[in-house]
């Protein structure tokens, strides 16, 4: 299934990374390039990097030098989790470009590759949440919670890879058709960010 198989690569790019646990470490995609699942190991990587990313800028002791410098960096991941987003709905519109839409097909409330997004964070919850309720520093009542919101974090993944594996069945079949809408951010535009385009008028 689409879904088994994405969430074994997310597991993979997450325990990758955890060999090093380095925000800065280059990634070592080992797929084929223009393969989907080289663009869902790259999503997931920078899923990774930018949760690390989050926790690092909230020691309340960080310098609020690095802490820009970070936040800085968080928003250009933001960005490029984003074109992931895209890239990977782009590959399923060319994959389902000769289905026929029936005429009552409907539109989802959102595309495959959000939907695959939210997959790759729950991932890494799922991840994080088990090796809290493997630490040693921690008391056992601690570590009881945790295995009940992993509990929730579990039965979660599984009722989303179910809702995942029938809209993309749905796309086959007609039943739903697929429609993306480009980002249109502007707090990264010059031309659309009142305080970027403001400053040239200076």
């Amino acid at each position: 299934m689409f879904t088994e198989n994405a969430n074994r690569i997310f597991t993979r790019a997450i325990e990758d990374y955890h060999r090093w646990d380095d925000v800065d470490h280059a990634i070592d995609n080992p797929f084929d390039t223009g393969s989907l699942d080289h663009l869902l190991y790259r999503k997931n990587w920078i899923d990774t990097v930018q949760w690390h990313l989050e926790d690092i800028i909230r020691d309340p002791e960080i310098d609020p030098a690095e802490a820009l410098r970070i936040k800085r960096r968080i928003d250009r991941s933001n960005q490029e989790r984003t074109d992931m987003v895209e890239y990977i709905d782009s590959y399923l519109l060319d994959k389902y470009r000769d289905v026929v839409p029936m005429p009552d097909a409907r539109l989802n409330t959102e595309t495959p590759a959000w939907a695959i997004d939210r997959l790759s964070i729950l991932a890494l919850k799922i991840y994080h949440m088990a090796r809290e309720t493997e630490r040693g520093d921690v008391d056992e009542e601690h570590r009881a919670a945790c295995r009940k919101k992993l509990d929730v974090l579990l039965t979660q993944q599984v009722d989303l890879s179910r809702a995942i594996e029938e809209l993309i069945e749905d796309i086959e079949a007609g039943r739903k058709y697929m429609k993306t809408y480009k980002q249109m951010k502007m707090y990264n535009d010059p031309a659309l960010n009142p305080v970027l385009y403001g400053q040239k008028k200076q």
